[in-house]
């Protein structure tokens, strides 16, 4: 349990890599996300192929279910299937576990945004198709 995180965020934030879908035979990638002090989180969008999965753990996330921001705690669960809009938000070291199904490669996407790689437009754009994700 007190291994170092895989990524650090700028915001303070961390990922964990609980099991990556290499480990799965594609099947599922399991992830342990703890946000930082301060607000930290990515706005509505959604993934046309990769199903994904919140279960708060400790703290409070605030999650977008498609329709709305709702506020989830310990045990709450939230499935986004493929298509689904869907965000989250949280600070003060709250945690929850992330899972995306089928296990693509989500590795790449969490390190290059952490390392704030400058993109431009059109680089991010192709970045963001490669990795299955549509901002609204």
């Amino acid at each position: 349990g007190d291994a170092p995180a895989d990524v650090t965020y700028p915001s303070g934030g961390t990922c964990s890599y609980v099991a990556t879908g290499d480990r799965t035979d594609g099947r599922f990638g399991l992830y342990r996300w703890t946000f930082g002090e301060e607000e930290s989180g990515p706005d509505p969008h959604f993934h046309r192929t990769i199903s994904e999965q919140f279960y708060v753990l400790s703290g409070e996330v605030r999650l977008y279910d498609g329709s709305g921001w709702v506020t989830a705690g310990p045990g709450d669960f939230l499935y986004v299937p493929e298509g689904g809009v869907h965000g989250f938000r949280g600070s003060g070291g709250a945690s929850m576990l992330l899972m995306f199904a089928p296990g693509g490669p989500r590795e790449d996407y969490f390190e290059t945004l952490a390392r704030g790689q400058e993109m431009d437009d059109d680089e991010r754009a192709r970045f963001m198709a490669t990795h299955d994700t549509h901002w609204l």
